[in-house]
């Protein structure tokens, strides 16, 4: 029995980008998403600076499918996350289809659709911080801040993820902050305070 592939059509990229759009953040009163990021770049697509910028990425790669991951990292880096008009970009630059650019980027979880905050705040859920509190903890941390996991707060200055484990399991129940500031044996009231270091 022989197997077909079916090409991805053109109309399937645009149902594509209303996707990716529902996923990148907020809209604004006339429908368009808010430019994200850390405040520090306007993420716009009509930021001709960015957009060079962007070309200039792609142009080191152009045709060469090959190069996707690194194109889309260098891309992040440069934005702080991966908006439906930048994978457009990429992918037609790359020559390789939408769906294959927005799976690589669902895939793996360095790349965001999202902006993220300055800070970012993760709380362990390995088996020894869920055992001693982390869903109590991650609890307070939405509270205090306002949003759920995988979000940023309305001022970029933090976005909140769970993770499996930060290796910090005797200090049960543990969050990392920035990836390097490791805060153990939490209770719920020294989240704020701990939140207030960070400007």
């Amino acid at each position: 029995m022989e197997a077909t592939v079916e090409k991805c059509r053109c109309d399937q990229n645009t149902e594509l980008e209303k996707v990716i759009a529902q996923h990148e953040g907020e809209k604004d009163d006339l429908g368009q998403i808010k430019p994200g990021g850390n405040g520090v770049v306007d993420a716009s697509s009509d930021n001709e600076l960015i957009k060079q910028q962007l070309e200039s990425i792609i142009d080191e790669y152009r045709g060469k499918p090959s190069g996707l991951i690194q194109v889309l990292t260098k891309a992040q880096n440069l934005i702080g996350y991966l908006p439906a008009w930048v994978q457009t970009r990429v992918a037609k630059g790359l020559g390789v289809s939408l769906p294959e650019v927005y799976g690589v980027v669902t895939f793996y979880s360095y790349f965001s659709l999202i902006p993220k905050g300055r800070h970012k705040v993760a709380i362990c859920s390995g088996t020894a911080c869920y055992v001693k509190g982390s869903k109590t903890i991650l609890k307070t941390l939405r509270h205090v801040l306002g949003i759920k996991t995988g979000q940023t707060t309305p001022d970029s200055r933090f976005n909140l993820e769970v993770v499996r484990c930060i290796g910090a399991c005797g200090l049960a129940p543990a969050m990392i902050v920035d990836g390097k500031d490791v805060y153990g044996r939490l209770e719920p009231e020294q989240i704020p305070g701990i939140l207030e270091q960070y400007a």
